[in-house]
């Protein structure tokens, strides 16, 4: 389900509450954590940081991040996804102090997937690169 814009709050028109719910409800305790990055949540915040849909991506992860453990590399990553999400939503928003600073969080949440080849299918080094991207999107 593709939204028919990206929120940006202040700017645009929010969402229906329950518009996400379905795509949320694929994450349940029935899922083994190591399969949670099967889930339509993980599949569509990923699609949705990646098609400019900040605040959405950030709305189904967060499904994602509170079945997760407290703390572990899941965590750590889908926070990190959050974050950066945040971030880019800041940057549209013209708050480039906010960006730069939620960069420094996922830059945080990163160090504790140090050493890890992959977190829900996801190489750490991947989010990296996209934080470099994201910083060097800010007009300051």
């Amino acid at each position: 389900m593709v939204p028919s814009h990206a929120y940006v709050p202040g700017h645009n028109a929010r969402h229906p509450d329950d518009w996400f719910d379905e795509i949320k409800a694929s994450v349940t305790k029935d899922v083994p954590l190591d399969r949670i990055h099967q889930t339509d949540a993980w599949k569509a915040g990923l699609y949705y940081f990646h098609a400019g849909y900040f605040w959405e991506c950030h709305e189904v992860l967060e499904a994602v991040w509170m079945r997760t453990a407290d703390p572990s590399p899941e965590r750590s990553i889908t926070q990190a996804i959050i974050q950066l999400a945040n971030a880019r939503l800041k940057i549209r928003m013209g708050k480039m102090n906010a960006a730069q600073r939620l960069c420094g969080m996922v830059d945080d949440l990163l160090v504790q997937c140090a050493g890890i080849e992959a977190i829900l299918g996801l190489e750490p080094k991947t989010v990296k690169s996209w934080v470099k991207e994201t910083r060097e999107s800010i007009q300051v």
